[in-house]
């Protein structure tokens, strides 16, 4: 995974390079160099691919810090600090007959994570990126029909990192406030878990599977679209004097 980020980040520098002229020698393209710095709140739909149950239901925090590195004109990379809850949840049995207390099935788990992403930027309103994001287990529980599983993060079956591919969509809404949907998914296991319903056995691999809607404050954006710019209307102080339109006296 590190050598296929690093390959990404020669492909935009090296891309990068062969474009600098063109677009830093035209006039009218305002390139931000500076690094711009923003905060992020939102939350995540969630559900763990492998575990028997199905659909985005279980609701989790998703918040944090970003840095955006501008590369070249509409390029750049963004690296975050998140807290992000991830998991599954299903409040019914998913099987015919079964009494047992509810919920049915609960998962929390949550990780401090850092996203690494290349983005472009089109026309200073959508952004569109992908890259990857490393996860750091630091507090779980998980329901079973009603009753907490006793156990803790050095012994518990689940991995302390989560590696996840995402891709990125980003559209301003007002001068520096963006809305954020993204989509990540585990590209490495996060458990392996055997099943017996009394009838069969088998075994499942679980991967986290997330969809998240942020808002994204950025502080220090210097350019905006035109829209957002409010121009001053100049005022000439010393006007040309109007011609005397008069008839002169006779």
């Amino acid at each position: 995974m590190k050598r296929l980020i690093i390959i990404l980040l020669l492909f935009v520098s090296i891309f990068g390079f062969a474009q600098k002229k063109n677009t830093e020698q035209n006039g009218d393209i305002k390139i931000d160099k500076q690094i711009k710095g923003g905060i992020i709140a939102g939350m995540n739909l969630t559900q763990v691919d492998g575990d028997e149950v199905y659909g985005f239901s279980k609701i989790g925090f998703n918040g944090g810090f970003t840095a955006i590195i501008p590369v070249v004109h509409r390029f750049s990379i963004g690296i975050e600090t998140l807290y992000t809850q991830k998991g599954s949840y299903c409040k019914y049995p998913v099987y015919v007959g079964d009494t047992s207390p509810l919920p049915y099935y609960k998962l929390n788990l949550d990780y401090l994570e850092v996203p690494l992403l290349i983005m472009f930027e089109d026309r200073s309103t959508w952004t569109f990126g992908t890259g990857f994001s490393w996860g750091r287990l630091v507090s779980k529980k998980e329901m079973e029909h009603g009753v907490y599983i006793d156990s803790n993060l050095i012994r518990y079956p689940y991995k302390t990192n989560d590696f996840q591919w995402l891709f990125d969509l980003r559209f301003r809404i007002w001068k520096h406030l963006k809305f954020n949907v993204r989509y990540s998914y585990s590209v490495a296991k996060i458990r392996d878990r055997h099943y017996n319903n009394g009838v069969a056995e088998w075994d499942r691999k679980q991967y986290n599977n997330v969809i998240t809607f942020r808002l994204i404050y950025l502080f220090n954006e210097k350019y905006l679209p035109p829209v957002y710019k409010r121009e001053k209307k100049k005022k000439n102080k010393n006007p040309v004097p109007k011609a005397d339109t008069q008839t002169p006296p006779k």
